[in-house]
């Protein structure tokens, strides 16, 4: 796996916060309080430029930030395996990886359920993957 140097992890911050400024509305806003929240979740977060979009990530990706007309988009890489408590997942129910966050313009994210699942796809991605489980020999 190749891992960003501090240069690349840098740039990918500085296009990060260039596309908060490009957006110059409320997305902007939105994805600039979203990125605040991660790192506050997780202080050794990664913030790399992937698929000319923003991605966080920490032992894999945890999320990848996506702006759209009506609503940014929080895509959760492995979503389907997080607890969701207080149900902030409200698109892309339907897959078995996948899960993300829709907030549209007048819509206030729950900050401290938000950082609990930022930390539980920490968790997840620091846990590695399962272990398959070996047959017992008869």
């Amino acid at each position: 796996m190749k891992k960003s140097s501090g240069s690349e992890s840098r740039s990918a911050s500085a296009l990060i916060t260039q596309r908060i400024a490009e957006l110059g509305d409320w997305r902007g806003k939105v994805l600039s309080r979203v990125r605040k929240l991660i790192k506050e979740a997780d202080p050794d977060v990664v913030e790399e430029w992937k698929w000319d979009l923003p991605v966080w990530s920490h032992d894999g990706i945890l999320c990848t930030g996506e702006t759209y007309k009506k609503a940014v988009k929080l895509t959760f890489a492995k979503g389907a395996s997080l607890k969701d408590p207080s149900r902030l997942f409200n698109s892309s129910l339907e897959g078995n990886t996948r899960r993300a966050i829709d907030i549209p313009e007048d819509d206030e994210l729950d900050a401290t359920a938000f950082k609990a699942l930022v930390r539980a796809a920490v968790a997840f991605n620091s846990a590695g993957p399962a272990k398959p489980k070996k047959k017992a020999k008869a």
